[in-house]
């Protein structure tokens, strides 16, 4: 038997090493230009749908690629790069994580045939830094004129710029959406717009009517009916209980012995004694509403009404905690009198009848509570959902307008003025770096060719007709997917891009794609054993 030499005789038996040009750097490109791919087609208005289906069989159609790239379970470890600059995207900005695949992926794609022609990959990875740093210098000339200064107090102004982040997920309906999603945002935004929380807008989806039938309510709407009779409670003081409302049990189990019908009878009245003592020192202490995380026993119930107090049951603890949040309850952990503190505040509690079904709607005064719903209809689950994701990203997009309110051209505009001016740049350079300067420019151009592809337009003549336009000055006029001649987004329509967005988005992908380039070598160890996934076969943990 042969001895193994060099790697391999360092290494477990079992091992798999990728090196060199072909073997690595190539591999890699490839798994993340197939990954870039799938996002690719989902991007703009007209962006296509992908049905995913996750590892525990949930259905996902959608095409928000923040959520395809999280239910994706991506193996090979250049591709996971390219998904963790989209998820850091979402992190830090939760909006324009599409637009780190995409444009991760097109660079690859042109960094590959530099590659085949002899370049070196650090020769192109200090390429695309450079023109990177280029890219972001000349983004600071494309804000858009009069967008550094935003009241976000003001709903008209607020709703243009986050209509932009709806309509390239929902199109047709950012009018509206956008509209509630400022006004949700505007009722929770506190003093200080960088303490604005995304948590404080919640989105509750009904099934039935349309979406015009969408509103917003200031606090929160629960899709449950109330445990007993009472349906309406006003100026409410609101006890929160994270156990049940019930008699407590004990663990060991006895016989009792009852001769007599007077035994029968005082058998359990000790016991609900105790209990209507309980909820008579709810009601004295001024509680009129209470709210349980766990269940309400028959006999609990019957005092409740009998003191005439609403109950609630919130089976789960972060509706729990958001129902605190909003009545600035204190939530308690034992059954007893609660103290004047621990007490929240309700302006309105009622049951309405929405959907079909019974909701508990709780309403507070804008001064009051942190907490706003947006309550949105429609007719299918899926259409709720996706509603719901445009909702989370325009959210997303005003906490980022809280910190930063510049935005930039919509529509492609500003990333063929970015290709014009990094294009320029690189023939300046005399370096070899100069020719990955030039694709780093070429690959700003997949933005509006992507968007017109998925459109139905002809992406060539687009692209043409957008370079002509910029050319005569017209710095602003981006695609128009209904198939007319290059407009002005930001005049006509009022989509604008987040300049925050924007910039991170470049910054995160240039950053990606030149780790991915500078691995030369991929050296997997043997996985250890345990059951595989799917139950694996005889003898697959055999070494």
């Amino acid at each position: 038997m042969s001895t193994p030499y060099g790697l391999s005789s360092m290494l477990k038996e079992g091992h798999k090493h990728f090196s060199g040009l072909e073997e690595a750097v190539l591999k890699n490109v490839e798994a993340c230009k197939a990954m870039s791919a799938i996002a690719r087609t989902s991007m703009g208005p007209n962006g296509m749908n992908k049905m995913v289906i996750n590892h525990l069989e949930k259905l996902f159609v959608t095409s928000d690629a923040s959520t395809i790239v999280s239910e994706l379970e991506v193996q090979h470890p250049a591709a996971k790069l390219l998904v963790m600059a989209a998820q850091a995207q979402e992190q830090e900005i939760g909006d324009a994580t599409n637009l780190v695949m995409t444009l991760g992926g097109e660079l690859l794609s042109n960094s590959e045939g530099l590659l085949r022609d002899g370049l070196h990959p650090t020769e192109v990875a200090d390429g695309y830094q450079k023109a990177a740093y280029k890219a972001l210098e000349l983004l600071d000339g494309l804000i858009v004129e009069g967008s550094t200064e935003l009241d976000v107090k003001d709903k008209v102004k607020v709703a243009q710029r986050i209509k932009g982040s709806i309509a390239s997920k929902i199109s047709g309906y950012e009018g509206l959406l956008s509209t509630l999603v400022a006004e949700a945002c505007i009722d929770v935004c506190p003093k200080n717009p960088h303490n604005f929380n995304v948590d404080s807008v919640r989105v509750c989806k009904l099934q039935g009517g349309t979406l015009g039938d969408s509103t917003v309510v200031k606090g929160m709407v629960l899709k449950r009916d109330t445990e007993g009779m009472v349906k309406h409670m006003e100026d409410a003081k609101v006890v929160v209980y994270t156990q049940a409302v019930d008699t407590s049990s004990t663990d060991t189990k006895g016989t009792v012995l009852i001769k007599t019908a007077e035994e029968l009878e005082n058998y359990s009245k000790t016991e609900e004694n105790a209990l209507e003592t309980y909820i008579k020192s709810i009601h004295d202490s001024g509680a009129t509403v209470i709210v349980s995380g766990g269940t309400f026993g028959e006999m609990a119930l019957h005092f409740i009404e009998k003191f005439g107090m609403m109950a609630i049951k919130i089976p789960s603890k972060f509706e729990l905690l958001r129902f605190c949040k909003a009545t600035g309850a204190i939530a308690r952990s034992t059954l007893g009198a609660p103290r004047p503190e621990e007490l929240g505040f309700a302006k309105v509690l009622t049951v309405q009848e929405l959907g079909g079904g019974h909701c508990v709607v709780l309403r507070q005064d804008a001064t009051m509570g942190s907490i706003s719903t947006v309550l949105i209809r429609g007719s299918t689950a899926g259409f709720l959902e996706d509603v719901e994701r445009a909702i989370n990203d325009a959210v997303n997009t005003f906490k980022a307008l809280g910190k930063d309110s510049r935005v930039v051209p919509a529509g492609g505009a500003t990333e063929i003025e970015l290709a014009r001016g990094v294009a320029a740049f690189g023939k300046q350079q005399t370096g070899l770096d100069q020719y990955a300067i030039a694709k780093y420019a070429e690959s700003f151009e997949i933005i509006p060719r992507t968007l017109a592809e998925n459109s139905g337009l002809n992406a060539t003549d687009v692209i043409a007709n957008l370079y002509a336009a910029h050319a005569r000055g017209e710095v602003t006029t981006g695609v128009d997917i209904d198939g007319g001649p290059p407009k002005d987004l930001a005049t006509r329509c009022h989509i604008v891009d987040s300049y925050t967005a924007k910039w991170w988005a470049i910054k995160l992908a240039t950053d990606a794609v030149c780790t991915i380039l500078k691995v030369d070598q991929i050296i997997m160890s043997k996985q250890s054993g345990g059951p595989k996934p799917n139950g694996g076969t005889p003898g697959d943990d055999a070494p």
